[in-house]
């Protein structure tokens, strides 16, 4: 590794298993300090392995620099105190990584307390279902809801709170992470019916992906970029495998992070705004990637 972030503080969110480890190792060899934040201290569920402390353990086996905080994005107050113990232990962050998202059903344990079963929503007028009846009729909203909370209103704050400090030293990067579920099912009328969507979870990302463009608008004359990335084919992650979902190929977790890494080193009056696939940023698709990594 080359050190390109050397001395450079970041903060992953969803960093104990995934992407949001691969990335959060990927910075860490890369010379930046890293807050790992995630809600898992300790194994819950067998089919989503991964700890913030196994997390920090890879960044310090890479030679890294890392702390492990212990963070829930739906629980009120917890943004703040995750920027705030970040800020105490490494300094002000000019890299934001905003990958937490929410897949998995379930909550694994805080400290002290016995992992809980998953509840059942309650039926309200919003989510009835019979069995010949669209699936979305059987969501409740309040499992709609918290794919944006987690996505989009947990990552709005903590950019307002990261960016804050950015402007106050000079710049910085922000990566959204996406997915191509912001775009499914495109464009109807629908012949085939057969890979099914995300409403919830796309449509998130897909607010995610507007907030990338506004936040980056007013950020750039502060030497700030922000981009939304977005996997160019799919990463076999323990999220995916918790669906049983399968595809042909499969990309690697660790070429989606490098694509992070240069994402954090970008000129901001070259590339900002964007929501780009992977393989755009390592391929150098847009030409500036080309000239400055």
């Amino acid at each position: 590794m080359s050190g390109r972030l050397k001395g450079r503080v970041a903060i992953v969110t969803g960093a104990s298993r995934g992407l949001g480890r691969a990335i959060a190792v990927a910075l860490g060899a890369e010379g930046a300090h890293v807050a790992v934040v995630a809600r898992t201290e300790q194994v819950w569920n067998d089919k989503l392995p991964g700890t913030i402390g196994e997390t920090v353990a890879a960044i310090e086996a890479v030679g890294g620099t890392a702390i492990a905080i212990r963070g829930d994005l739906l629980e009120p107050g917890d943004v703040q105190r995750i920027h705030a113990e970040a800020k105490a232990a490494l300094g002000p962050a000019s890299i934001l990584v905003n990958n937490a998202a929410f897949t998995a059903p379930g909550r694994p344990p805080k400290p002290g307390e016995e992992a809980k079963p998953k509840k059942s929503e309650a039926k309200t007028a919003s989510a009835v279902k019979q069995a010949d009846w669209p699936a979305f009729l059987g969501t409740p909203l309040g499992a709609f809801r918290r794919h944006f909370e987690i996505a989009v209103f947990a990552a709005y704050e903590l950019t307002q709170l990261v960016a804050a400090d950015m402007i106050s030293n000079g710049g910085g990067a922000i990566v959204n992470i996406s997915s191509g579920a912001s775009r499914m099912p495109g464009n109807g009328p629908y012949v085939d019916r057969a890979a099914g969507i995300l409403p919830g979870y796309g449509g998130s990302k897909a607010a995610l992906e507007h907030l990338t463009q506004s936040a980056a608008f007013e950020l750039q004359p502060h030497n700030i970029s922000v981009n939304a990335l977005s996997p160019s084919m799919a990463i076999r992650t323990p999220g995916v495998d918790y669906y049983s979902q399968t595809f042909d190929n499969y990309g690697s977790a660790e070429d989606f992070a490098e694509a992070v890494v240069r994402l954090a080193v970008i000129d901001p009056s070259q590339v900002t705004g964007r929501t780009m696939g992977h393989f755009e940023v390592l391929d150098g698709t847009y030409s500036p990637f080309t000239n400055q990594i």
